[in-house]
């Protein structure tokens, strides 16, 4: 069924872009890698980066506490709980996140949040991440989140330099990021019904997310309205557009919906939600003239997105927000309200 209002082609696979000229001291090849992520974003607001230098090895021992972790007996991953973290951080049970459509995805996680300083001031979902007791757990997961945030950082430059930015319009806005790295587990069940999501469609409330899979199952929506396989890519990172990059580049990029179906083997999935700082103020910078005539953006603070979102989406939030414990921020968005599924 054709979206004519989509503004993505009708593609069938994921264009690859390799981002090691971002690191290059040479501004032209910044700008040629920057040209491709443009079209890239442009056309269908997915895509697959190499050259991206975070090491096979720093990959794999992060898998590899992800198993460990997930492999144990509930009763042991449920003590360090996300609902008793002060930052939205910690283990989440199969059942405790749902999107929009209600279904419980099929599916465990463990949420890691940056680590906030306690003199940068509280808000909602910043604190001290809760960390698993488990040996070598923060050391290997925080390697690779170390990594990761580079390669964010050199992203973030390259979409400033696609939209016709100055090279830091966007990262200047991420200084103290509460930029989140789920490990997400999707365990594989013959029995389990052939519509059984392991995470229902949606789109991703940041700027744009880093995702290390182990395993097909990810599927994204072109802009003819079709569910498009994302095969794995040797050494590849998975890029999609979120909302606030949407909003920052007035339509010209737009969040692509992505949902994972019933998978095939044991899956593991590592994305990493690349935001802008908590109180950034993200509404489309001025120069950037209207990607999309049929939607006019208005302005929104970062962080209050994230925390409204993962209020409609997290069961212990949905409990203290009807228990009057806690409250939508002002003029919080529903689920769903960018890409795709914002039309």
């Amino acid at each position: 069924m054709s979206d004519k209002s989509s503004p993505h082609s009708a593609f069938t696979q994921l264009p690859t872009v390799d981002i090691s000229g971002l690191f290059s001291d040479d501004p032209l090849c910044r700008l040629a890698v920057a040209n491709e992520l443009g079209r890239a974003a442009r056309d269908v607001g997915f895509l697959y980066i190499t050259g991206h230098g975070v090491s096979p090895a720093l990959q794999m021992r992060l898998i590899e506490q992800a198993k460990a972790y997930f492999a144990q007996p509930l009763d042991d991953k449920m003590r360090f709980y996300i609902g008793q973290s002060e930052n939205h951080s910690g283990y989440v049970p199969e059942g405790e996140e749902r999107f929009g459509d209600g279904v419980a995805d099929c599916k465990e996680a463990y949420d890691i949040n940056y680590d906030y300083r306690a003199e940068l001031g509280r808000r909602p979902m910043l604190g001290p991440t809760q960390w698993p007791d488990a040996p070598s757990f923060k050391d290997d997961v925080q390697a690779y989140y170390q990594a990761a945030l580079h390669v964010a950082d050199a992203l973030f430059r390259g979409f400033a330099l696609a939209l016709n930015l100055e090279e830091d319009a966007l990262s200047r806005m991420v200084n103290h990021p509460p930029s989140q790295l789920r490990m997400i587990h999707y365990p594989y069940n013959e029995n389990a019904v052939h519509d059984r999501p392991g995470i229902g469609a949606h789109t991703d409330y940041e700027c744009f997310t880093i995702l290390m899979p182990t395993a097909p199952g990810l599927e994204v929506l072109n802009g003819a309205g079709e569910w498009i396989d994302v095969p794995l890519k040797d050494n590849a990172f998975v890029i999609n557009i979120g909302d606030m990059l949407e909003v920052l580049s007035n339509g010209q990029f737009v969040a692509t919906s992505h949902r994972v179906r019933k998978v095939k083997e044991e899956r593991y999935s590592f994305p990493l939600f690349c935001a802008c700082d908590y109180d950034a103020e993200i509404s489309p910078i001025a120069s950037l003239p209207k990607g999309r005539e049929d939607r006019d953006y208005g302005s929104l603070k970062c962080g209050d997105h994230l925390y409204a979102q993962t209020i409609q989406t997290f069961s212990y939030l949905k409990q203290r927000l009807a228990s009057g414990e806690i409250c939508l921020p002002e003029n919080a968005r529903s689920v769903d309200s960018f890409g795709y599924h914002g039309q």
